[in-house]
């Protein structure tokens, strides 16, 4: 028993750590795939390996390239960023490695590229892939002889650092049809870290939710706004094509055009909100109505004129809502608890009462917890 509760207390005090780790680089989530990416960024925080990232846009590679160097033995070194895709091309090769006063027209002085910049610590060649060819073997002669050659200037430059690279392309299709450098592809790719897209990890949604709007009510000096369930149901079903930026987006959005209290229906963007009546999604009720004081605490909808509603017509929004709310999870009851906004007692009580997925497992419900 006491080695029992030994290990409880110890997963308990190791969640809270990654808790806190994780609000500090801006990864938020507690799902099985962000978990693996996090795992990985603790065994790499202190090497000098370079990690080729991949991910879809949005998806936060440089949230966790930055964790990589931020949480380990790099942390007092610089870091720099470096977003290859909209770098100018007849630019790229002075802005990375630096030139000489007179190289070109415009330099009026010495400047210093930023390899040289990151000289001791990291940097990040985020879109990696979209490099043009030529630039390609001067990064790799750089990473190989591990100094840089100002444009302009005979004198080669030491620079030690350590090459995080990031890219949404598949870079192994890209070699073979010869549009990226196999020799570079390896250089880089010596252990690959995959970051996976918002709509594979719809567990961690709650969490984004309440990290983006805290962050969007310091912005603005006030108190975090509140989804009702209704909304929190709808922004729960849609993909994110553009991925986390687009879900921070979203949120900001719907906090500029709230009325201050709640965040509802109206607020949605359109992509999100058309959800409403597609895919065969039952419509929601016109406004937040639950019978259950766990719910109504959370969804109450200040200065909205009351229209009176049976009984019967409320049992059945009710019962409309948690049933919808049930099939976009699939039946994990744990996340539309989460969703819902109530606890898994209440959920628990209120599925039994509409007669709702009792048969049903819990898919993925031992991905909510650090194990």
């Amino acid at each position: 028993m006491a080695e029992k509760v030994r290990l409880v207390e110890e997963n308990e005090f190791l969640r809270q750590r990654m808790d806190s780790e994780t609000a500090a680089h801006g990864i938020v989530g507690s799902s099985a795939k962000i978990q693996d990416v996090l795992r990985m960024v603790a065994r790499l925080k202190d090497t000098r390996t370079p990690v080729l990232i991949y991910g879809e846009s949005g998806t936060g590679k440089e949230l966790v390239a930055r964790a990589m160097h931020f949480r380990g033995a790099f942390s007092g070194r610089p870091f720099v960023a470096v977003d290859c895709g909209s770098l100018v091309p007849t630019l790229i090769e002075s802005e990375l490695f630096g030139y000489e006063k007179g190289a070109f027209t415009g330099a009026l002085k010495s400047k210093q590229g930023l390899f040289q910049a990151a000289d001791g610590g990291t940097i990040f060649l985020d879109e990696v892939g979209e490099l043009p060819l030529e630039l390609q073997a001067k990064l790799l002669r750089v990473l190989q002889e591990k100094e840089v050659r100002p444009v302009g200037s005979n004198q080669r430059i030491k620079v030690d650092v350590r090459v995080i690279a990031a890219t949404n392309r598949d870079l192994e299709a890209a070699y073979k049809n010869g549009t990226f450098r196999k020799d570079l592809y390896f250089r880089l790719n010596v252990v690959t870290l995959y970051v996976p897209a918002l709509r594979d990890r719809k567990e961690d949604l709650p969490a984004l939710f309440d990290a983006f709007l805290a962050e969007s009510a310091r912005a603005n000096g006030r108190k975090p706004l509140k989804l009702s369930y209704e909304a929190m149901a709808l922004m729960c079903s849609y993909d994110y094509p553009g991925n986390v930026r687009e879900l921070e987006n979203c949120v900001e959005r719907a906090v500029a055009l709230g009325n201050g209290q709640i965040i509802d229906l109206g607020d949605l963007p359109p992509a999100i909100a058309s959800g409403a009546t597609a895919g065969g999604m039952l419509p929601p009720p016109e406004r937040p109505t639950v019978l259950d004081p766990d719910l109504a605490a959370t969804h109450a909808v200040a200065d909205s004129p009351r229209v009176p509603v049976s009984t019967t017509d409320l049992e059945d929004i009710e019962r409309a809502t948690i049933q919808r709310v049930f099939e976009q999870v699939h039946g994990d009851k744990a996340l539309a608890g989460r969703m819902l906004g109530i606890s898994r007692a209440t959920l628990y009580r209120k599925l039994k009462r509409y007669n709702i997925g009792m048969g049903a497992s819990e898919p993925g419900a031992s991905s909510h917890t650090l194990q």
